[in-house]
């Protein structure tokens, strides 16, 4: 159900239909189970978020009624309820509960989605020292260390623990996709094609959240010039065939990415086509396309075409409601930085440098953040200004962020 993509529809539909056939004989608790399954199948995925909560209200130890929830809120970009809908269930748990620990590390997650970041981090480290393997505890400190650019702490905390997060794990692509962006804000971009190649994608998938990430993460080098060979095409030619599924607008806009990227006019023409149909339609999946997916979606390609101004103009007002289409701030980050970007390449200093003092005060370690602040302040006039900027930058990354920063 929380795979985000059509291809997983089939097997849904058949198992709630045999769920549906013993309902009469179903608890409370297990038709509450049902009603979400089907809210989802029915493409009213608020609705079965809503089912899940009910059952927590009354079950609040049931671990899989709570996983399901958490994974949709993060889905629907609810992240208040990332937060608040652990904390309902947090009295009636406790390390004398098997599973604590993954119950803290979800906690921690919605912490940081809030913008919590000290407690954040010391409850994701207390879950992951309760739980060594559990990816999500581990994940969401990284979350904390991204968002406050940290970077050569990043780094450190999934490299001195990749035995815990990545063999044999589902969820491993994702972590190896935070590790590459703490390298990618080093300029380390050797480093993060070679973590593209081996972790995040190694080989072809139509799994739709790696896909995801390996678009989110060659949009990010794209954005800054760097070649990345005919890694496009494979990922271009996967997203082909799913045009015109349009199930959950957070994928088609990586989708519209590749297609852009990789000079694919007639498969962004249509999914465009496909979306504004989709825009006019009801359910969950409706709204988030007509309210941000295909303002993005019209974004991205006029980025590409060197209409920098239209994106400028496209992704102002996005960005205070782009949670609406799901995702985690990390993921949404992506139209901050195209924005930035178009502002830069349309000769808006003002705009580029006030978005970036943005930057530079939650994420002052960020070499990337100084660099593209001195390229404002050049087109600002600022000449001293660019200068002092840029040499920050360069001690940053030569010296490490930590040190510079403080």
């Amino acid at each position: 159900m929380v795979s985000s993509e059509k291809g997983a529809e089939p097997i849904l539909k058949e198992s709630v239909e045999a769920a549906e056939a013993l309902a009469d004989k179903a608890n409370e608790r297990e038709r509450g189970h049902i009603a979400a399954a089907r809210a989802w199948l029915d493409g009213e995925y608020s609705k079965a978020v809503d089912c899940y909560g009910q059952v927590l209200i009354d079950y609040p130890r049931d671990a899989m009624a709570l996983q399901f929830a958490h994974l949709t809120d993060f889905l629907l970009g609810y992240s208040w309820m990332l937060r608040d809908r652990v904390a309902r269930v947090l009295p009636h748990w406790s390390e004398s509960v098997p599973g604590y620990g993954y119950v803290l590390g979800m906690h921690a997650f919605g912490l940081e989605e809030m913008n919590q970041y000290s407690r954040a981090e010391e409850t994701g480290r207390h879950a992951v020292e309760l739980i060594p393997t559990d990816t999500w505890g581990i994940h969401a400190v990284a979350h904390v260390l991204e968002m406050q650019g940290r970077l050569d702490e990043g780094v450190e905390w999934y490299s001195s623990r990749t035995d815990d997060w990545a063999p044999e794990n589902g969820f491993a692509f994702h972590n190896w996709w935070h590790l590459s962006l703490y390298h990618l804000n080093l300029g380390q971009t050797d480093r993060v094609l070679e973590i593209y190649d081996s972790a995040i994608r190694p080989g072809p998938s139509e799994v739709a959240m790696e896909m995801v990430d390996a678009a989110a993460l060659l949009w990010r080098l794209h954005l800054r010039g760097v070649d990345v060979g005919d890694r496009w095409k494979e990922l271009a030619d996967t997203y082909v065939p799913m045009v015109e599924d349009a199930y959950y607008a957070f994928n088609d806009a990586h989708a519209m990415m590749c297609f852009m990227a990789d000079g694919r006019e007639a498969s962004a023409k249509r999914l465009l086509s496909v979306l504004e149909r989709r825009a006019e339609e009801g359910g969950t999946n409706g709204m988030m396309t007509r309210e941000v997916g295909l303002l993005l979606c019209r974004a991205i390609k006029a980025f590409d075409e060197g209409d920098y101004a239209t994106t400028v103009a496209t992704l102002m007002p996005l960005r205070p409601i782009a949670n609406r289409f799901g995702g985690s701030n990390a993921q949404r980050d992506l139209l901050s930085l195209t924005l930035i970007e178009a502002a830069l390449r349309d000769g808006q200093g003002r705009l580029a440098h006030a978005l970036l003092a943005e930057r530079t005060d939650l994420k002052p370690g960020s070499p990337f953040a100084w660099a593209a602040t001195a390229r404002a302040l050049e087109l600002t006039g600022n000449t001293d200004g660019a200068e002092r900027a840029q040499a920050k930058s360069a001690a940053l990354a030569a010296t490490g962020t930590a040190a510079v920063a403080a």
